[in-house]
């Protein structure tokens, strides 16, 4: 088993200024460097769908215990919400640009979104650290501020006030993204969408 399942039943929710929680060391030791060995090449910025990458090893079992039973009964009850029925779709993140980081809320065909980070143990820059925002319209008026430092879970219910962002960042930003969605038209598109893009990128990269 690679995620600490516990340590996430022991974490409180937080309410404000949306329902939300962050809980460092969700992956650490052995398990944190065995997915970070086996992350997968992302060839540009963006967010790239696993059918455009090489998902192998500690890395599928990290998305494979991400969507399995387990870990969705512990969001269930955090959340209090019944996710029966519901899909899941997931991106993974390689590299940030300078325009990435903007406030936005998600859409709203997304329910629960999960973001696990997967970089180096600590954060060296102020740039990238994502803020838990009380408004759209202020990056300075945030309830808290996450380092991406590798192992580290933020979760949240998607709400019309679910704003959050960071200071902008250019370079290596490792993340894997999961979202429940309200059923598999989202998925499909919205998979293909990034897919897309991500072809869009490479070709215009090797051009």
């Amino acid at each position: 088993m690679l995620l600490n399942l516990e340590k996430l039943n022991d974490c409180e929710l937080q309410k404000e200024p949306y329902e939300h929680l962050v809980l460092d060391g969700f992956l650490d030791g052995q398990s944190l460097d065995a997915v970070r060995k086996d992350f997968p090449d992302v060839p540009s910025p963006g967010s790239h769908p696993p059918a455009n990458l090489n998902i192998t090893g500690a890395f599928e079992d990290l998305v494979a215990e991400l969507r399995g039973d387990s870990f969705k009964n512990v969001v269930q009850d955090k959340f209090d919400i019944d996710l029966t029925h519901r899909p899941t779709m997931y991106t993974v993140r390689g590299m940030c640009r300078k325009r990435d980081g903007k406030i936005h809320t998600d859409s709203k065909t997304k329910i629960i979104t999960v973001l696990l980070y997967l970089n180096d143990d600590n954060w060296p820059t102020d740039g990238g650290r994502l803020r838990i925002l009380r408004s759209g319209a202020d990056l300075e008026d945030f309830s808290s501020e996450v380092e991406p430092k590798g192992g580290t879970l933020i979760m949240f219910k998607r709400s019309d006030n679910s704003w959050h962002g960071h200071h902008p960042f250019e370079g290596k930003r490792r993340a894997l993204q999961l979202n429940w969605v309200v059923d598999d038209t989202v998925v499909k598109r919205e998979q293909g969408r990034h897919g897309f893009s991500s072809k869009l990128k490479n070709l215009f990269k090797a051009s």
